[in-house]
């Protein structure tokens, strides 16, 4: 009988040593900064055994909320912060993105100006033919209102100039790859980070978006992808160690690789 107690005494302990919990952290935010951040936790986790990383593509606006009211440790923001944002937040530049204008693979048109851009996504500009296409109605698809992409589009492109009543919104720049990749007729925007072959890249005032151009500071159309935390706040140990491979060699080299412009960390 004690031999039996013993022995369960032996299970329950060894259970209970499997059942520990890992170290968790939590970043919450831009959907187009998802896939990214994804890549890095998942090789941090697998260098460091016993910690967890949750990314959670929710929207610039709710991961700068999140991190503000300390629902999550760090938040995600593919826009810059507004005044008072910025006021409660400390900040990295993870890495900077280009904003890129997309067309399906079958479109002849492969070079617009900001100016025609700006004029198709306002619907001013209504047929391809008025830019070098067929004489085809252009199909707007964006990035729902909040979205740290629609935000830069907003700020970089736009102008002021409200965006058509015809867009078709998108809640993932996934999701707008997707649609334009399917239709012949539909122009986009999305992260230069994730085109792929299923969509053609346009050339902006003559400038095709590459890493290189924007290294060289010729092609503009760019945003900061920015890490946030509440100031004030001592980051646990596993954010602080994430935050520094993030802004590491290794951490910058791959994010290059995916398709992003280092930022090295700068605040």
């Amino acid at each position: 009988m004690a031999r039996l107690l013993l022995f369960g005494w032996v299970l329950l302990s060894l259970a209970g040593c499997g059942s520990q919990q890992a170290v968790r952290l939590t970043l919450t935010g831009s959907t187009s900064m998802t896939p990214f951040v994804e890549h890095l936790a998942e090789t941090y986790q697998h260098d460091h055994a016993g910690t967890a990383i949750d990314v959670q593509g929710l929207g610039s606006s709710a991961g700068i909320r999140a991190a503000a009211e300390g629902i999550s440790e760090l938040g995600m923001s593919s826009r810059a912060l507004e005044a008072d944002e910025a006021d409660e937040l400390e900040q990295i530049v993870m890495a900077r993105d280009a904003l890129t204008v997309i067309v399906h693979p079958s479109s002849p048109v492969r070079e617009l100006t900001r100016d025609q851009i700006r004029g198709i996504f306002a619907g001013v500009i209504t047929s391809w033919d008025e830019v070098g296409g067929q004489t085809r109605p252009i199909v707007i698809i964006s990035r729902e209102a909040g979205s740290g992409t629609y935000s830069a589009f907003e700020e970089l492109v736009m102008k002021g100039e409200p965006l058509t009543m015809g867009a078709l919104r998108q809640g993932s720049n996934g999701a707008v790859r997707q649609i334009v990749a399917d239709d012949p007729d539909a122009i986009g925007y999305i992260s230069l980070g994730i085109v792929d072959a299923s969509v053609q890249a346009v050339a902006i005032d003559g400038v095709e978006p590459s890493v290189e151009q924007v290294e060289g500071g010729a092609y503009t159309l760019v945003r900061p992808f920015l890490i946030v935390w509440r100031k004030g706040h001592d980051l646990s140990p596993l954010a602080d160690a994430f935050l520094s491979y993030v802004r590491s060699p290794e951490g910058q080299a791959m994010l290059a690789h995916d398709g992003l412009v280092p930022g090295g960390g700068i605040q």
